[in-house]
């Protein structure tokens, strides 16, 4: 007798939703699902742990991504230049710098010269870095012709004139006849970030340049190397090819410099200071300083090596603190991550800077770690006198050196605004990124020319032809995890008992304390031997399984027990986007070993198709996929990956994800809500809607949109459909794609994609 019928001789009560200890039974072939509590929380949890364990892998096991060669400079520097240029892609460092001009800035009848010393004059300047963008700052001067150039960098939460005309530092160079530049970086706080037009929000600046720029490829580490890469060029045009040029920076300043020493031998020292440790749990700190896939490849070690064989200095000195963004006040948008930066322990700092010490040998690169002589766990101020010594000596600056005086001069009042200064420099970086975003149909186009492959080739040619756009898509933009599948090993607990259809708990392996669950609905009534198709529903955001089944929750309305009583297989599956930040945390900590959230669910659907093909009552060739709003982005992203689904319907979700994730003069904007794992690393150059359909052609597809929808405006659905049915009807199969617009708001429809189920899953049978 068939095997749903052997199911049928234990008796239960008929319940709607009860689950323990009076629905144990499995199904058949599989083991009993046991576990209690929440198996969401419980796959977060796993999910959390396989990730950590991959992060402190890939720390230990980085070399893999390098050949290094010390035999000689010229060596060293062939041998890492792929590094380097991994290092610009991630750090967003792709776009060409204009011809550098630099200008005394003269404002509001303020001279140029904003102060004056025996030793130096201090001016306001301004100069070019990219189209549209400059860098500000201050130079300051000696009173004789320089013989060595300093670009000192700030901490984010430092104004140019405190380092200034306060920084003992900066005067022991200028003292030595060292020119000295202070650019402005963009700062934490968050007048700026937002618009009238929409709202304003309580992202750091920092953080609402990152947000938009990180997803069109570029970054606000990269955009802020750019510029002191500027200031490397005008010091170059100026004095020469043979100009003797360092770089220090302090907090973000610090970062910032070891970054730019790392990318520009121009830089031949830097100093490092407030920043310098041993970066075990990146995701603590704060979203700007996020990289994608950092960790693979890059910790302050390697970073540190890069600038060898020139001078590297690390100062052990007290880190700018800051304990998260600024709190969401005068009615500003809540929803910047959360990130901490704290001095980190003396052991980090010296074990990291040993370390590099196992990358190239002591003496290829003269390195110097400073601290506090007689207790040296404790910090030192920042840009200690130490400090200063110890640059001039690396820059080679001889002759007598009088440091730790800052020599009396003739104060001049500075009358300088700057936050208009600030709300410039961070428009700036809006407008070039705001370009990017309205220019990436273009760009997009130029990588993925769906039009010049779509013709005239058959639908059979065109999925070749974008078989490198797929493997590209998976693995520089979702990434994934190199891991085998375990064994699947099912099982399974019962826990409905309809009039129709029979509904169990299903729990897979995936991968080792990875786990995928979802629930399965079987119809009753089957003839022996019968296969029948598969639907995937998949939830949405903070979704799980039930709330598609039972409840008639507003957005679900019972959609995939509805379609059990139509006769389909149905299988629901948990995705975990469930719990806030701590799905979003988990995306972070993925994208620092170059994967992401859907990287696990990528894994977890391979499985679940794999276990649903081996079911007798499952013919493997129809098994579609339907999801809604996060599920709908899912339907978009997985299906083009994994052949196991033969078509594929996206519900309130579709649009032009470009704009919806990175645009800041729309309301439907990801800019302004919490949610900022949206942004995928250079995604909105590559992909948006109509490529990543355009990797699941020429498969069946389809777009359930309700007018209401808050998700995008009608307008922007329309445009990015518009390329999807192109390019259907330029591979001929034109009937193979649809869009159901309907009377109503974020929610499933069950109208057209029920028709479109029917019709290309043939269910019932005609």
């Amino acid at each position: 007798m068939m095997r749903l019928m052997l199911i049928g001789v234990c008796l239960f009560m008929s319940l709607a939703t009860a689950r323990g200890d009076d629905f144990i039974e499995p199904l058949p072939g599989t083991e009993p699902l046991t576990w209690e509590g929440d198996l969401a929380d419980r796959m977060m949890a796993g999910l959390h742990k396989f990730v950590e364990a991959k992060i402190a892998t890939a720390i230990q096991k980085r070399d893999f991504q390098w050949d290094r060669d010390t035999s000689s400079p010229a060596a060293y520097e062939k041998s890492i230049a792929p590094n380097r240029q991994r290092l610009r892609k991630i750090i967003g460092l792709v776009d060409q710098r204009v011809q550098v001009h630099l200008e005394r800035v003269a404002e509001d009848d303020q001279p140029a010269m904003v102060a004056e010393r025996p030793n130096g004059r201090v001016f306001r300047i301004r100069w070019s870095v990219l189209d549209g963008v400059t860098a500000e700052g201050l130079l300051i001067e000696p009173i004789q012709s320089p013989i060595a150039h300093v670009i000192v960098l700030p901490d984010a939460g430092q104004s140019p004139e405190e380092v200034a005309l306060g920084q003992q530092f900066v005067w022991d160079l200028v003292a030595a006849r060292v020119q000295v530049m202070i650019p402005v970086l963009i700062d934490r706080t968050d007048r700026w970030s937002g618009n009238d037009k929409v709202a304003f929000t309580n992202q750091p600046h920092r953080e609402w340049i990152w947000r938009q720029a990180y997803h069109m490829g570029r970054h606000i580490i990269g955009f802020e190397v750019q510029k002191v890469l500027a200031a490397a060029d005008w010091i170059e045009g100026r004095f020469g090819q043979n100009a003797k040029v360092g770089v220090a920076g302090y907090g973000e300043g610090g970062l910032i410099a070891l970054y730019a020493a790392a990318i520009d031998t121009r830089l031949q020292s830097c100093l490092v200071s407030g920043y310098f440790e041993a970066r075990t749990r990146p995701w603590e700190e704060p979203l700007y300083r996020h990289v994608w896939s950092l960790t693979r490849e890059f910790g302050d070690a390697e970073l540190g090596a890069m600038v060898a064989p020139r001078s590297l200095i690390v100062e052990y000195s007290n880190s700018p603190r800051v304990d998260g963004p600024p709190p969401p006040v005068g009615g500003r948008r809540s929803g910047a991550a959360v990130g901490k930066i704290t001095t980190p322990s003396w052991d980090s700092v010296t074990a990291e800077f040993q370390r590099i010490n196992q990358l190239v040998p002591g003496g290829f690169q003269e390195r110097t770690l400073l601290s506090n002589k007689a207790t040296p766990d404790q910090p030192l101020e920042p840009m200690s006198a130490s400090a200063s010594t110890v640059m001039l000596k690396l820059l080679g600056v001889s002759g007598s050196l009088k440091t730790g005086v800052i020599a009396p001069g003739r104060p001049v009042e500075i009358k300088l605004d700057s936050a208009l200064r600030q709300q410039r420099q961070v428009l700036e970086l809006e407008r070039f990124v705001q370009r990017l975003v309205r220019e990436s149909d273009v760009t997009r186009e130029k990588y993925f020319p769906i039009g010049t492959l779509s013709q005239p080739r058959s639908a059979e040619g065109f999925v070749e032809s974008t078989k490198k756009f797929r493997d590209y898509f998976r693995d520089e933009i979702l990434g994934r995890f190199d891991d085998r599948l375990l064994p699947a090993n099912p099982r399974t607990r019962q826990i409905y008992d309809r009039e129709k259809w029979t509904g169990y708990d299903v729990v897979l392996d995936v991968y080792p304390d990875v786990f995928a669950w979802g629930v399965l609905l079987l119809p009753k009534e089957m003839k022996p031997v019968e296969k029948r198709p598969v639907v995937v529903c998949q939830h949405g955001r903070n979704g799980i399984p039930k709330m598609l089944i039972e409840g008639n929750e507003k957005a679900y309305h019972d959609y995939a027990a509805k379609l059990a009583d139509l006769g389909y297989i149905v299988f629901v599956p948990h995705n975990p986007y469930r719990g806030e930040d701590k799905y979003r945390l988990l995306s972070r900590k993925a994208n620092s070993v170059k994967a992401s959230l859907f990287s696990f669910i990528l894994a977890q659907h391979e499985q679940i198709l794999k276990w649903l093909s081996s079911l007798p009552e499952v013919d493997s060739s129809r098994i579609a996929f339907y999801g809604l709003s996060y599920g709908g982005e899912t339907a978009v992203r997985i299906p083009p990956l994994l052949d196991g689904y033969c078509l594929s319907i996206c519900s309130a979700d579709f649009n032009d994800w470009a704009r919806k994730v990175a645009s800041t003069d729309a309301k439907y904007s990801f800019m302004f809500t919490v949610e900022w794992e949206m942004p995928y690393f250079d995604m909105g150059s590559t992909y948006n809607y109509g490529e990543m359909v355009a990797l699941l052609a020429p498969r069946p597809f389809m777009v359930e949109r309700g007018h209401g929808d808050g998700v995008a405006p009608d307008e922007w659905v329309a445009y990015e459909y518009a390329k999807v049915r192109r390019l259907y009807d330029a591979l001929r199969v034109g009937d193979r794609t649809e869009i159901e617009v309907f009377d109503g708001v974020h929610e499933i429809n069950g109208q057209g994609t029920f028709r479109f189920l029917e019709t290309h899953l043939n269910w019932p049978p005609k």
